[in-house]
């Protein structure tokens, strides 16, 4: 038994330490993978960058080159002989000012850029704007695009871009490109860092594996509760079969025509020992089929000090045999409730009963008191027994648990009183407390609910 009690403990350990193992490794992996990932993204958006700038470079080369040419023969047509140096200016990626002297009509300009442009294999769509010094007036040409028979042609589409103004100094025309849309590493939309991603899933897997854990030793513990009750159920129906057994081989076996004392002792033996395993069968089944609010209760006024009484007068004899006393303090001022007679009485029983099975060596005195408050009769049950251990209290009301005597039968049972007690208490609208310190005594204190007309 403790064998097998080690094995489990030791499977759990191993299974935790097995789904730890997991959790890094699985971390472990993921932080490597978004590693490399934002490394790789990085050197593809280095590479991406300088390829960008290149084929700028070259654009802008070609535009230069392109716009020289339209200069120069603008110049040849109007006869303009003056320096042209720094005629050409780029103001942005994609738009140029050049400055010219005299008077041009814009279809002409327009004729010659698409030549220009298709002679440097410029393909890219275009608009122009054109201003008079002398009008201080800008006229904006359509939209020019390059289509797939590599000819220009002129759109509806008129764009007057923000950057296009104009001083009024000389002539000047403008080209600009809104194809070239051009983005600074700061404008790129940040999508999310995939740390998130990595904390969101760590977040879910240490979650999934925290409950995993939680079920396991939950179960196990329930496992551990229902192997203790079937052994306790085994050594509890082992004694009156065997002694049922021993009377019926001796009735078989001696002769008793001549003793009528003896044999009368005998078959009394065989009653008494199969009412007792009737009993033990009866409050298994019927703990086994009790469900919250499934067992009917029968209401009735019940006087709770009177059926004290009554218990006392029982219990006195046999606690007398023990070695012990059990005294009443009726405080109650209010002490009849509507409750079913005879689940109460059982819920004292089982508390009394406990109290005589988890005894000490040293004379047992048990103490039933009762008192009010604003909405209960409150029944207590004191003992100086040897108490529950502080980690114990909360399982104490667990269907089959059982307080923990390693592995000794001396203390009777199947760990479903006070599941039982605790389950009728409630089912009258009450609750149950316990207090208690180890090697002192516990207390019971049942709180049953007054009748409105009491409460008055």
């Amino acid at each position: 038994m403790i064998r097998n009690v080690d094995m489990n403990k030791r499977s759990v350990f191993t299974a935790v330490f097995l789904g730890l193992i997991c959790l890094i490794s699985i971390l472990m992996i993921q932080y490597i993978w978004i590693n490399k990932t934002i490394h790789a993204q990085k050197t593809e958006i280095m590479i991406q960058m300088k390829e960008d700038s290149l084929n700028i470079s070259r654009f802008t080369q070609k535009v230069h080159e392109a716009l020289s040419a339209v200069l120069n023969e603008i110049s040849y047509t109007t006869k303009d002989s003056s320096d042209r140096y720094g005629a050409i200016r780029q103001i942005a990626p994609n738009m140029y000012y050049v400055e010219y002297q005299g008077d041009i009509e814009p279809l002409y300009l327009e004729n010659i850029l698409k030549r220009e442009f298709y002679s440097t294999h410029i393909t890219n769509d275009f608009q122009y704007a054109l201003y008079n010094c002398f009008h201080d007036s800008v006229k904006y040409s359509n939209l020019i695009r390059f289509n797939v028979d590599s000819l220009y042609e002129t759109t509806n589409i008129v764009i007057k871009h923000p950057l296009i103004s104009f001083s009024s100094n000389s002539h000047y025309f403008a080209v600009f490109f809104p194809g070239m849309i051009t983005h600074r590493v700061d404008d790129v939309e940040d999508i999310g860092s995939p740390w998130v991603f990595l904390f969101l899933v760590s977040i879910l897997i240490i979650t999934y594996l925290t409950y995993s854990v939680y079920v396991i030793i939950r179960q196990k513990k329930l496992s551990d509760i229902k192997t203790d009750f079937i052994n306790n159920m085994t050594h509890e129906l082992k004694t009156p079969i065997a002694t049922i057994g021993l009377s019926s081989n001796t009735l078989l076996n001696d002769d008793f025509s001549h003793d009528s004392d003896r044999l009368r002792r005998y078959a009394s033996i065989i009653y008494r020992e199969n009412k007792r395993l009737e009993s033990q069968v009866e409050r298994v089944l019927n703990i086994a089929k009790m469900n919250k609010n499934s067992t009917p209760l029968k209401k009735s006024l019940f006087d709770v000090h009177e059926f004290i009484l009554e218990a006392k007068e029982t219990f006195d004899f046999n606690l007398e045999e023990l070695g012990g006393e059990l005294n009443i303090e009726l405080g109650a001022d209010k002490y009849c409730v509507f409750v079913d007679p005879v689940h109460i009485k059982n819920v004292i029983y089982n508390l009394l009963d406990n109290a005589v099975k988890y005894r000490k060596d040293d004379y047992l005195k048990i103490t039933i008191r009762t008192r009010n408050d604003k909405r209960h009769l409150i029944i207590d049950i004191c003992d100086n027994g040897v108490g529950i251990k502080k980690e114990n209290i909360g399982l104490i009301f667990d269907k089959f648990y059982r307080v923990p005597t390693g592995n000794i039968h001396d203390v009777k049972g199947f760990g479903l009183g006070l599941y039982y007690v605790k389950t009728i208490v409630e089912q009258h609208g009450g609750m149950i407390q316990v207090k208690s310190i180890p090697d002192k005594g516990t207390t019971f204190s049942v709180f049953l609910p007054l009748r409105v007309k009491d409460l008055e």
